[in-house]
């Protein structure tokens, strides 16, 4: 009986490295492009012998400049041919990471984008016990501060629209298309009420767009009072270890697990949008693995809708 015990212990141990080895040393570098098809355009507003809009959606890279493989896959996104890029935030992973991602995103910042930050732009990560993020969402715990500025003015210098508590047109492929936006909502920086501000200064458009990093109720509930059509959202890391069968086991803010990566469908007050979350291409240094929740950018076709 002794000996069974044993062999069992063993085998769980044994196990558990196995797992631990496979989300530490593999499966964090396997980054996944995922598409998804989304009806959502007015019927005729595609341009002759354009048969989508493609939006490259990135999110949470949590760049450290140490990363090669990831800067190099990074590099080659442009390849997916994208008409316009949207980045939710958290970027930045270490205080010397600023450099690395511009020069890593520079094929990118050559098409139209936009962007929101993460708290992870503000400051750099601290080591933390990961078993905290069981009990509730994260607090900040790092004073740090990284080098945002350079951040923001590399971005809006490639001509990507800064849409912290702001918001901005853009036509693409001959439709016109508006944003709104709002800082990290995980830090207490976002502004609701900006929504409404922006939403106005914007005007008519075929297409709205709502943006933020941390995909919170109250923003997605926001998001619909200003009749946004599609949100996109970060920060979740699709839960970063997930579970057989149970899915993400947190997703770091109250959005229900089941929604922490992919589309999802919501109504608030008559209003139906479509919700995309990234589960994106990093982690924090101190806490480098993946489980069950490969690295991803989303790349999102957008189509006409049905003529009723």
């Amino acid at each position: 009986m002794a000996q069974l015990m044993l062999a069992v212990f063993l085998g769980f141990v044994t196990l558990g490295l196995l797992i631990f080895a496979w989300a530490s040393l593999i499966e964090r570098h396997l980054f996944a492009v995922r598409r998804e098809t989304l009806a959502i355009l007015p019927p005729g507003s595609l341009a002759h012998g354009t048969d989508c809009v493609r939006i490259l959606h990135i999110s949470d890279i949590h760049l450290a400049p140490w990363q090669k493989r990831k800067m190099a896959w990074m590099l080659r996104l442009n390849n997916l041919k994208p008409a316009l890029v949207v980045n939710t935030g958290d970027n930045l992973g270490h205080r010397e990471a600023v450099g690395p991602l511009l020069g890593s995103l520079q094929p990118l910042l050559e098409l139209p984008g936009v962007f929101v930050n993460g708290s992870n732009d503000y400051f750099a990560p601290k080591a933390r016990n990961p078993l905290n993020y069981l009990r509730k969402p994260s607090n900040r715990t790092s004073n740090q501060a990284l080098d945002t500025a350079s951040l923001v003015s590399g971005f809006e210098n490639g001509g990507w629209l800064n849409l912290n508590n702001r918001g901005g047109r853009l036509t693409i492929a001959g439709i016109s298309v508006g944003f709104i936006g709002i800082d990290d909502a995980h830090d207490g920086l976002d502004d609701l009420d900006s929504l409404e501000v922006s939403r106005k200064s914007i005007g008519k458009t075929d297409l709205l767009i709502g943006v933020s990093h941390a995909p919170y109720l109250k923003v997605i509930g926001a998001m619909a009072d200003q009749k946004v059509d599609l949100m996109l959202a970060g920060h979740t890391h699709g839960g970063q270890v997930c579970l057989p069968f149970f899915g993400a086991i947190i997703t770091n803010c109250d959005l229900p697990r089941k929604f922490a990566k992919g589309l999802s469908a919501w109504n608030f007050n008559g209003h139906s949008l479509l919700l995309n979350v990234c589960a994106g291409l990093g982690h924090s240094i101190y806490a480098p693995f993946r489980l069950a929740c490969r690295p991803e950018v989303r790349l999102l076709e957008l189509v006409e809708r049905p003529k009723n």
